[in-house]
């Protein structure tokens, strides 16, 4: 099926999932059309929030950010809250830092990060689809875990991290 609602280019999707597209544009350009996402900065009492789950795509237990998907209807700040309430169990005011392509070279995913203040426990409605499990940590060290090599994470981290050193 072609696509060429641009006018500019054809799209000939390969797959539709449910968080994603593969498409091949103009027969000859790979392109993942996924949904965009948010990640969260949270630091309470000089520790910084964050959690460790498996993540299939690499075979391998990561610590990150509070993230996930902007759902169709939100917003990302709305997504924002909703990811570290489901994946932390804390509400809190949440501040745009910036936004930036993950990879623009082969998807359209743009990560939108945000800094949490003032956090605030509630219950957590955690989805059941995920393991993931609270960590508090000293940011000093998960800085330095990221430049060491240690710290096994995802971009968004990685953004979050390298915002946060700046601040410390």
């Amino acid at each position: 099926m072609w696509d060429t609602s641009n006018g500019l280019s054809r799209r000939e999707y390969l797959y539709r999932g449910r968080i994603l597209a593969l498409a091949i544009e103009d027969g000859r350009w790979e392109v993942v059309e996924h949904q965009d996402a948010v990640a969260v900065v949270a630091l309470l009492e000089g520790r910084l929030l964050m959690v460790e789950q498996y993540r299939v795509a690499v075979g391998r237990t990561t610590l990150e950010l509070p993230a996930g998907l902007v759902e169709e209807g939100e917003d990302p700040l709305q997504a924002a809250r909703r990811e570290l309430m489901e994946e932390a169990g804390y509400d809190a005011e949440l501040s745009p830092v910036l936004s930036f392509y993950s990879s623009p070279g082969f998807t359209d995913e743009l990560i939108h990060l945000f800094s949490a203040r003032n956090l605030t426990p509630r219950a957590r409605p955690q989805d059941p689809d995920e393991r993931v499990e609270r960590r508090w940590v000293d940011p000093r060290w998960a800085i330095a875990a990221l430049y060491s090599g240690e710290l096994v994470t995802s971009g968004p981290t990685v953004a979050g991290l390298l915002w946060l050193e700046a601040r410390l």
